[in-house]
């Protein structure tokens, strides 16, 4: 018999966000809390996507939470069955099993602004209530099929990249690949050596940049394990490498540019080395500044289309036959195989949140978000929308890495949590006026990034939004992002109780005049919601 879906805290969502997020409250004291995941099993993005050659694109060092780092990696960049390992290994070793609830979609959510509680319906019928919520729902979830007319009409087999079916054999298939991103780069030379001939359909090249990976000795890994500050060492140094190519070479493209040029020079030379012949060369060459788009890394990519077997195709598509791809200059390319890496819906209706949420005065998120541009205030809270947090909201996204950004975000709302607990209260939520200071001068940094001070024309990136703007990534240090976590003004907050009305009760704490000033020591711009320091 299914549980009942009363909590005092509900998680959406069983990805890395959701299991860090459950943790962390457990770790706090918070044990009323319950997971809610529509499939059947844990991993988010890294349960979802196993085609060949999946695996991470930052350092494995990086690539888990601070305070549960793994010594067992076996790669310095790790194959995704271990990212997949490393979320089944948080649920055993913290218990978390008992507390998600699997196969259960929520179909819409609204806030009861009476009783300060969610209430929730799910696919198969069921409702539910709790005081917070927290959308741990991911970005990377829901594919993204290319708008191409025929494409169900192709008689073979069709495939997405996060729906990859291992039980159909590539093996002397002609294949085609429709797509050019970081999926793309990690499967073209992971499937190369097993099909008859191999056809890859570029809209947009890729910045390519090189690999350093290698195998990670299993006496490392034993120094690790006995030693875990030398691993937080290596986590530190490689953290601070990311930082300064993503954090400062897109959010300080204005006054840095000679970083992101330096970068892409590297890639151009890369792509020398790669790929000999100059007509192929330049088919493969971006057209946009790096970082525009998300950039990846790797050492067999390129070389794959010197391959006999692989061809790259920049003619446009016209349409999906029965018997495959035909382009714009009147060819068909007959295939075997489709396969989609076309990338994933992420800040667009529909995706983002994945269900209707309606918070006070029935305002929809979703429809909020695509009518007045996604944002939200420390890429946690929005106005209008109380008790409730999301990971992954608009501007969250930081350099070092994805987790980074779920720990700095589980920061703040424990902070809220607890000064709730503090007053009394049953009901938070972020004061439009600071949200909106915060938001402008999120907009005022953007124009300093990559994405508005150099060339993302020809991009086509998900970075951006139909809004022009680009909500996935925070204009911020991850410095500045681990500061504001632990020191954004309570003030900027309502706090109210069940039957007291609109009564606020009031917030401490805040800022002081030491934190303020160490912040302008540091050289951070640091915004309190009132004015910028």
């Amino acid at each position: 018999m299914s549980r009942e879906l009363n909590a005092h805290i509900i998680i959406v969502g069983a990805g890395f966000s959701g299991l860090g997020v459950g943790v962390q409250l457990q770790q706090a004291g918070y044990n009323d809390f319950l997971i809610i995941e529509q499939t059947g099993d844990v991993g988010g993005t890294w349960r979802d996507n196993t085609y060949p050659g999946v695996g991470v694109d930052i350092t494995s060092f990086n690539y888990s939470f601070s305070w549960e780092q793994n010594p067992h990696w076996s790669r310095v960049y790790a194959p995704g069955n271990e990212l997949k390992a490393y979320a089944d290994h948080l649920v055993t070793k913290y218990e978390l099993k008992d507390r998600i609830e699997f196969h259960t979609k929520i179909t819409g959510a609204h806030f009861d602004e009476e009783a300060h509680l969610w209430r929730f319906t799910t696919e198969d019928g069921r409702t539910g209530t709790a005081r917070y919520v927290i959308s741990a729902v991911g970005g990377l979830t829901q594919p993204k099929p290319p708008n191409i007319p025929g494409l169900e009409s192709f008689a073979g087999k069709t495939m997405h990249t996060a729906r990859w079916d291992h039980d159909h054999d590539l093996t002397g298939k002609r294949v085609a690949v429709i797509g050019t991103g970081a999926t793309s780069v990690q499967l073209v030379p992971a499937i190369a050596d097993r099909v008859a001939h191999l056809e890859v359909f570029q809209r947009t090249p890729i910045w390519v940049v090189p690999k350093l990976d290698a195998p990670i000795p299993t006496s490392i890994r034993r120094v690790f394990e006995r030693l875990p500050a030398s691993q937080s060492t290596v986590r530190l140094t490689t953290g601070v490498i990311t930082e300064i190519v993503m954090g400062l070479g897109s959010t300080y493209e204005r006054q840095f540019p000679a970083l992101r040029k330096g970068i892409e020079r590297l890639c151009k030379a890369h792509l020398r080395l790669q790929v000999p012949d100059p007509v192929l060369r330049e088919q493969l060459t971006p057209r946009y500044d790096f970082l525009c788009k998300r950039p990846t890394f790797s050492n067999h990519y390129l070389r794959s289309f010197m391959r006999p077997d692989v061809d790259l195709v920049t003619e446009g598509i016209e349409r999906i036959t029965e018997r495959g791809i035909l382009t714009r200059d009147g060819q068909l390319h007959e295939i075997d195989t489709l396969i989609l890496a076309t990338g994933f819906k992420v800040f667009e209706l529909g995706n983002t949140p994945p269900f209707p949420v309606h918070g006070s005065d029935a305002i929809e998120l979703g429809q909020f978000w695509h009518d007045k541009r996604y944002q939200s205030y420390e890429g946690l809270t929005v106005p209008k929308f109380p008790n409730m947090f999301a990971i992954l909201a608009p501007y969250s996204l930081i350099g070092p890495s994805y987790f980074s950004m779920i720990e700095a975000s589980t920061t703040q709302l424990l902070r809220l949590l607890r000064e709730a607990d503090k007053r009394g209260a049953s009901y938070i939520e972020v004061r439009e006026e600071p949200h909106r200071e915060y938001f402008e001068d999120i907009l005022r940094r953007q124009e300093n990034t990559v994405f508005k001070a150099a060339n993302c024309t020809s991009s086509n990136s998900y970075y951006f939004d139909h809004h022009g703007d680009a909500p996935m990534l925070r204009p911020a240090t991850g410095v500045e992002v681990w500061w504001r976590s632990r020191h954004f003004p309570l003030e900027d907050y309502r706090f109210r109780a069940v039957g007291h009305g609109e009564t606020d009760l009031p917030a401490r704490g805040g800022v002081s005049g030491a934190a303020r000033a160490l912040v302008a020591m540091a050289g951070l711009q640091f915004v309190s919601g009132r004015k910028a320091l």
